[in-house]
């Protein structure tokens, strides 16, 4: 389980492709600290298995459900990702429930800056609008951010400087994918709410 708070803007190395997945080296001195192998990291947001580490490195296997879910399968050596170790027990839990399953890729379409922060406009991909709204939570790569405006097939987020100079989000264009991960509340609430009214109307 992770926060959504990134702690390292890291780097691919390298990129193996292999016949049902890929194998990545990414590079993240902070986050491999102690890290072992079959220790979790996330990497723009999806839950990847440390393999190994060695000099501030780490390799990780990535399946195709995770390549064709997400938009890791676009990295290549050089993209910079955000980083994030998973929360401790009885940590502070500075953003919001991310378990590290990406739900859909969506596309930033436009950024608006302003004097002293930023408004991003991402598109969704369909089936995800349901779970977004205003002043809720949504990860984007991995970031925790708070929904400013919401739209069937779109949002935006306020980016504060911290974010623009820390991770990806600073960097991304208009067109570019993200990861996205809905918060998993909904997603509960919405399979606990369909069960009762199918009870309900068998009753």
């Amino acid at each position: 389980m992770f926060t959504g708070i990134v702690e390292e803007l890291g780097e691919v190395v390298t990129v193996e492709k292999l016949d049902d997945a890929s194998r990545f080296r990414l590079r993240g001195p902070l986050v491999t600290e102690g890290a072992k192998h079959g220790d979790s990291i996330a990497v723009n947001g999806v839950c990847l298995t440390v393999v190994d580490t060695e000099d501030g490195e780490f390799t990780a296997d990535v399946m195709a459900e995770s390549l064709n879910r997400s938009s890791l399968g676009a990295l290549v050596p050089g993209s910079r990702v955000n980083l994030e170790r998973p929360m401790a027990l009885g940590g502070r839990l500075g953003g919001h429930l991310v378990q590290g399953h990406v739900d859909g890729t969506g596309t930033i379409l436009e950024r608006m800056p302003a004097e002293h922060w930023e408004i991003v406009r991402i598109g969704l991909p369909e089936g995800l609008g349901r779970y977004v709204v205003e002043k809720g939570s949504i990860t984007v790569d991995g970031i925790s951010l708070t929904v400013v405006a919401a739209e069937a097939d779109w949002f935006t987020v306020s980016l504060i400087p911290t974010t623009l100079a820390l991770t990806t989000l600073g960097l991304k264009q208009a067109g570019d994918p993200v990861n996205l991960e809905v918060d998993v509340l909904a997603k509960y609430v919405e399979r606990l709410l369909g069960h009762r009214a199918g009870q309900e109307g068998a009753a």
